[in-house]
């Protein structure tokens, strides 16, 4: 990566390492009319704005420097949050503000085909709903309950989402939207990566960008986690990290997952095993929303499952806090409520050695049904605007 280049410049501005031009010429050790050609690239774009600094920054009486900023309005990101039975889209501009939402029925189990010609629907009416123009969208992200090989844009092997085992995600979505818009949407990029890896994302961000050590375990229909370090999203090898819902437990064995194996923390635990035993039991449940639904009007048989539920998830964390060591534990999903934290504290703190659990925060969700969008947003934005991305679509811009 040139590290003389514009794009380079704009991630100082857009990390706030550099908002003026001196310091542009401190940092680079750029000359003066090196770094005002470099910004003259980026306003010529409509990347960067300038406007006046603070007089107090100035106590001298001099004028004060001019401040650089990342102009979070010149181009919209579009962004789904797929679940297994419901889906939530968005317009968002490049500060992750929402302009225009819709969510709704979606079943991920009707294929990815299907799913996906529904999200180009969608986001062509947002597009409209929000008042932008479809050359304004410079890119897709959408979040998937699956493992993704990242490199690859592909879900593999998904439990939970039959039939998408490594389809082309990207260039089916590329033209279901361009089947709604016309070419203008045929070449825009498009970004795959798992629901809980960019919840994790998008509350680090948010919440705790000083933690150095970030875990979120979503717990709704299925179970899975996210993990950041060091303010990047941890993926494993190829993608499978994370997915503890898979975590056998020996004292389940007759547990039967839908990934086909038996003992799964997923089998009994997630919300989806949850409603299949409220169901047995006389109260018809689908899925973790409809346990969620149980769990707010206070449902005896919905709590105390809750909270089992809870402590079966938290002795698994024992371990995965013990491996990792992270400052904050976040329960996001569905049974993110009192009775399933109750059971996770108990099991975790009971477990888990000291050391590993004294300074942990266990928190909640602070983004909700929004942390999702939020991530895939944030990706997509540090995705296309990365200096070597952006140094290229800079060039073909000129």
């Amino acid at each position: 990566m040139n590290q003389s280049s514009a794009g380079h410049l704009l991630r100082l501005i857009r990390t706030g390492r550099a908002t003026t031009r001196g310091e542009l010429q401190r940092v680079t050790g750029l000359s003066r009319s090196t770094v005002g050609g470099r910004l003259e690239q980026l306003f010529r774009a409509g990347w960067v704005k300038e406007s006046a600094g603070d007089p107090v920054e100035a106590p001298t009486g001099g004028r004060p420097a001019v401040r650089l900023h990342f102009d979070t309005t010149h181009a919209v990101v579009l962004c789904a949050d797929l679940e297994t039975r419901h889906a939530r889209a968005a317009v968002l501009d490049l500060g992750g503000t929402v302009l225009a939402e819709h969510s709704g029925a979606l079943l991920i189990s009707q294929g990815p085909e299907e799913v996906l010609q529904r999200l180009g629907q969608w986001f062509a009416l947002l597009v409209e709903k929000a008042g932008v123009s479809v050359d304004a969208v410079c890119g897709i992200g959408l979040a998937v309950p699956g493992p993704v090989d990242a490199g690859l844009g592909q879900v593999v092997q998904p439990p939970m989402m039959p039939g998408w085992d490594r389809h082309p995600i990207a260039e089916t979505m590329r033209a279901a939207f361009a089947a709604q818009v016309g070419e203008a949407g045929a070449a825009i990029p498009v970004l795959v990566e798992n629901d809980a890896n960019l919840m994790a994302y998008a509350e680090q961000r948010h919440g705790f960008p000083d933690c150095s050590a970030f875990l979120l375990v979503k717990v709704s229909t299925g179970i899975g986690a996210g993990v950041v370090v060091d303010g990047e999203m941890y993926r494993g090898f190829d993608g499978a990290a994370g997915d503890i819902g898979h975590i056998r437990l020996s004292d389940h064995p007759r547990a039967l997952c839908r990934c086909g194996s038996y003992g799964c923390l997923a089998a009994v635990a997630s919300g989806r095993a949850i409603a299949e035993q409220l169901t047995a039991a006389g109260i018809p449940t689908t899925s973790g929303s409809g346990v969620r639904d149980q769990l707010t009007i206070g449902q005896p048989d919905a709590v105390r499952l809750a909270r089992e539920a809870g402590r079966l998830v938290g002795g698994v964390l024992a371990t995965v806090v013990t491996l990792l060591n992270p400052g904050v534990l976040m329960v996001a999903g569905d049974l993110a409520g009192p009775s399933f934290l109750t059971g996770v504290r108990e099991l975790l703190y009971q477990r888990a050695m000291p050391r590993t659990t004294a300074y942990l925060q266990v928190v909640t969700s602070r983004l909700g049904e929004r942390a999702g969008l939020t991530g895939a947003a944030a990706m997509v934005v540090e995705s296309l605007y990365a200096p070597d991305r952006a140094d290229q679509r800079l060039n073909e811009l000129d």
